[in-house]
C-alpha cells in the first residue's frame, strides 16, 4: 500500500445514482442555472436522505429521547482515532479489540474506525455487510471509545428490525459514523476531521470526513 498523503480523504464520492439505503430518498444533483442557458452562473438542486455516502447519526435517529445533531459537540469527530482492520469479522464482535493495548498504545484513542472490507465504490447498495454486535459497543465503550465509525452503511444488519447494535450506542453515550471510504487506508493512529452539515433539528448528516498524520504530543 502506498504511503498515505497528507490530508487523506476516507468519505465516499456521491457520483450521479450513488446508492442509499432501501426506501430512502435518492440522491440526486438537478442541474439549475447554466451559463450555458444564458444564466450568470452555473447551480445545481440537491435532493437526498440524510444518511446518504459517508454519514453521522445524530442519538435522535433511534430514539425519540436522543440529541439533534446541532446538540452533538463538534469535538466528538475531530481528533486522534485508530483505524482498525477488522475484515474476517462479521457481525464484528469485541475479541477485535482484544490485546490492543497492549499492542503498544498505552490507552486506545476516542475514536475507533473499522475497515470490515467494503470497497470504494458500490455499484449496488450492499445487502451483506458486516454489523458490530452489541457485546463490541459496550466493550469499546468501556475502553473508553466515544466514536465508532464503519465502513458499512450501518452498525445493524440491512434486516434488522429491532436495531440492537444502534440501541447500545444509545446507552453506552457513544456516537456512530458510517459508510466510511477505508480501502486505501493503512490500519494505525491518525487525526480524524470528520465535519456533518450544519443541520438543524435533524437525525443525522452526510460529512466529509479525513484523516490527518497524528501529532506528537509535547
Amino acid at each position: 500500500m502506498s504511503p498515505q498523503p497528507a490530508v487523506h480523504d476516507i468519505s465516499r464520492a456521491l457520483t450521479p445514482g450513488h446508492p442509499n439505503w432501501p426506501g430512502d430518498a435518492p440522491f440526486s444533483v438537478t442541474p439549475a442555472a447554466r451559463i450555458g442557458a444564458g444564466d450568470s452562473v452555473n447551480t445545481g438542486v440537491l435532493s437526498t436522505s440524510t444518511h446518504t455516502g459517508t454519514h453521522v447519526d445524530a442519538p435522535w435517529h433511534y430514539s425519540d429521547s436522543g440529541h439533534r445533531l446541532e446538540e452533538v459537540p463538534l469535538e466528538v469527530y475531530v481528533g486522534p482515532c485508530l483505524v482498525l482492520d477488522v475484515r474476517g469479522h462479521s457481525p464484528v464482535g469485541p475479541e477485535v479489540l482484544d490485546g490492543l493495548k497492549m499492542g503498544g498504545l498505552e490507552a486506545l484513542p476516542e475514536r475507533l474506525l473499522l475497515y470490515t472490507g467494503q470497497p470504494a465504490h458500490w455499484q449496488s447498495f450492499p445487502a451483506d455487510f458486516a454489523a458490530l454486535t452489541p457485546e463490541f459497543v459496550r466493550r469499546a465503550a468501556g475502553l473508553g471509545v466515544r466514536l465508532v465509525g464503519t465502513d458499512c452503511p450501518s452498525v445493524d444488519p440491512l434486516t434488522s428490525k429491532t436495531l440492537e447494535g444502534h440501541a447500545a450506542f444509545w446507552e453506552t453515550g457513544m456516537y456512530i459514523l458510517e459508510g466510511l471510504n477505508l480501502s486505501a487506508t493503512a490500519p494505525g493512529q491518525y487525526q480524524l476531521v470528520c465535519l456533518p452539515l450544519p443541520l438543524v433539528g435533524v437525525d443525522g448528516a452526510p460529512a466529509r470526513a479525513v484523516l490527518l498524520p497524528l501529532q506528537e504530543q509535547g
